[in-house]
C-alpha cells in the first residue's frame, strides 16, 4: 500500500496571483492514485452514452406501454438531472462524512442501480433506477473531483483536473463503440458495462489514503481576516462561477447534441458519418484540454479565449453551407470548449479551502450538468423564437461573444504580478 500523501497547503486564490504554488506529488503510488480517481470521474460518462445506442431496441421492446416515446429517451438523460439537482447535495455529504468513505460506498451502490435494467421487466422500473444511478454519479463525480484538490496542488493540480476532461471526453467516445458493440446482442446487454465500478470499490479502499487538511489551515488566510475554523463559505465567488458554468455548459453541450440534427437538415442521414463527425468533434474536446494543460495559462487568461473559441465555432456553424463547414466549425467550438471546462473547474477549486472543497465542488458540479440538461432546451426555445436550428446557433454565437469580451475585461483587471513559489518535490 502506497505511503499516505502529506498534506498539502491551499493553494492561494488565482485573484491574487497568476502562478499558484507548487508542490509536486510523484512516485508509483501517485500514479496509482490518479489513475483510480480518473477511472471514478469516468463512471459518470458510462452513465450518459453507453445506452444511446440501444434506445431505438428499448424502444421497440417497449412500444406497447404507454407514454413510451418520453419515457425510453429519459431513460438516458434522467441521471444527468439526477447529478445536477443532488450534487450540491451531495458536496455538504462529502464535507461531513469525508471523501474517500463517500466515494467507496457510491462505487459499489453504482453498480447495483447500473445493472438493475438486467432484471427489471418495467419501464417505470428501469427509469427510476436511472434515476438512481444519477444520485450515485452526483456523489462518485464530487469526490473524485475533490479528491484530487486534496492531493495534489498548483500547476499539478490544473493539470489532472485537465486530465479529467480529456479521460471524459476519450471514454464517451469509447463507451459509445463498447454500448453499440454489446447491444448486438440484446437491448439489455450493455448494463453489464455497470459492473466494472466493483473492480475498483475496492481498490480505490485499499490505494486511496485518507486526505488531511494542511495543518496551515488554522493559520489565517491570506484572503480573510479570521481564523480558518470561523471562515465563511466562499458564497459570492463561487456563485458567480457557477453562474458561468451553466452558460458555459450550455456552449460546451450543445453542438455535441444537436450536430446529428444539423447534419440530417443538410441531408446527411448515414450513422457512419454523423459518427465519424460526432468522433472528430470529440477529438478536439481532447486536443483543446491539452493545449489547457501544456501552456500554463490562468482560467482568468484562457476564459475570454475560449468562449471567443466556442462563439466562433457557432458563427461557422450557423453560416456553414456545407457539412464539411458545419464539421469544421463543430471542431473550432470543442476545441474551445477543451479550454473552457478544465479553466472553470479550476477557478472554481481556486476558491475552496480543504473545509468547503466537497460543497464547493459540489455546487459546480451540479451547476455544469445542469447546464447539460438545460442545453437542448435552450436549443429549442431558440428554434422557436428564430426559425431553425441553424439560426439558433447565431443567437449562442452573440451570446458567447459578449462573454468573451466581458470575461477579457474582467482577465486585465485581474492581472497581478505575483512571483511563483517554489515547487517542491513529494515522493508518493
Amino acid at each position: 500500500m502506497p505511503a499516505p500523501v502529506p498534506p498539502l497547503p491551499p493553494p492561494p486564490s488565482t485573484a491574487d496571483a497568476d502562478v499558484p504554488s507548487e508542490q509536486v506529488v510523484s512516485g508509483p503510488g501517485h500514479r496509482l492514485r490518479l489513475t483510480l480517481l480518473m477511472a471514478g470521474a469516468c463512471l459518470p460518462i458510462l452513465g450518459a452514452v453507453l445506452i444511446a445506442p440501444v434506445l431505438p431496441k428499448m424502444h421497440d421492446h417497449f412500444a406497447h406501454v404507454a407514454g413510451v416515446d418520453a419515457l425510453v429517451p429519459m431513460a438516458l438523460t434522467i441521471p444527468a438531472l439526477s447529478l445536477a439537482l443532488l450534487a450540491p447535495f451531495a458536496g455538504v455529504v462529502v464535507d461531513r462524512l469525508g471523501r474517500k468513505r463517500l466515494l467507496i460506498v457510491s462505487t459499489v451502490v453504482y453498480a447495483l442501480f447500473g445493472t438493475a435494467p438486467l432484471w427489471l421487466d418495467s419501464l417505470g422500473a428501469i427509469v427510476a433506477s436511472r434515476a438512481l444511478v444519477g444520485v450515485t454519479e452526483a456523489a462518485i463525480m464530487t469526490c473524485c473531483t475533490t479528491l484530487i484538490g486534496d492531493y495534489y496542488t498548483g500547476r499539478q493540480r490544473d493539470r489532472y483536473l485537465a486530465m479529467q476532461t480529456m479521460c471524459a471526453a476519450i471514454s464517451a467516445t469509447a463507451f459509445l463503440i463498447v454500448g453499440g458493440t454489446a447491444g448486438s446482442a440484446g437491448w439489455r446487454a450493455p448494463f453489464w458495462a455497470y459492473a466494472v465500478s466493483l473492480l475498483l470499490a475496492p481498490a480505490m479502499a485499499a490505494f486511496l489514503p485518507q486526505p488531511r487538511p494542511d495543518d496551515r489551515a488554522k493559520a489565517l488566510s491570506p484572503t480573510v481576516s479570521g481564523p480558518m475554523g470561523r471562515r465563511p463559505f466562499p458564497w459570492r465567488p463561487l456563485v458567480g462561477t457557477c453562474a458561468l458554468t451553466v452558460f458555459g455548459a450550455v456552449l460546451f453541450y450543445t453542438l455535441q447534441v444537436e450536430m446529428a440534427f444539423l447534419l440530417d437538415d443538410m441531408g446527411v442521414t448515414g450513422t457512419s458519418m454523423i459518427g465519424l463527425a460526432a468522433a472528430i468533434t470529440s477529438a478536439a474536446i481532447v486536443v483543446g484540454s491539452v493545449v489547457f494543460t501544456k501552456t500554463g495559462r490562468t482560467p482568468q487568461a484562457w476564459l475570454p479565449t475560449a468562449f471567443g473559441l466556442c462563439a466562433a465555432g457557432f458563427a461557422v456553424v450557423w453560416l456553414a453551407p456545407n457539412p464539411v463547414l458545419l464539421t469544421i466549425g463543430a471542431v473550432i467550438n470543442c476545441f474551445g470548449g477543451g479550454i473552457m471546462l478544465p479553466s472553470l473547474l479550476t477557478l472554481a477549486m481556486s476558491k475552496l479551502e480543504f473545509a468547503d472543497r466537497g460543497r464547493g465542488i459540489g455546487l459546480w458540479t451540479g451547476s455544469f450538468f445542469l447546464g447539460q440538461f438545460l442545453c437542448p432546451l435552450v436549443v429549442l426555445a431558440l428554434t422557436s423564437v428564430v426559425g431553425s436550428t441553424a439560426k439558433s446557433m447565431g443567437v449562442l454565437a452573440l451570446s458567447g461573444a459578449v462573454a468573451s469580451a466581458a470575461l477579457g475585461l474582467a482577465a486585465r483587471r485581474h492581472r497581478a504580478g505575483a512571483a511563483p513559489a517554489p515547487v517542491q518535490q513529494i515522493a508518493g
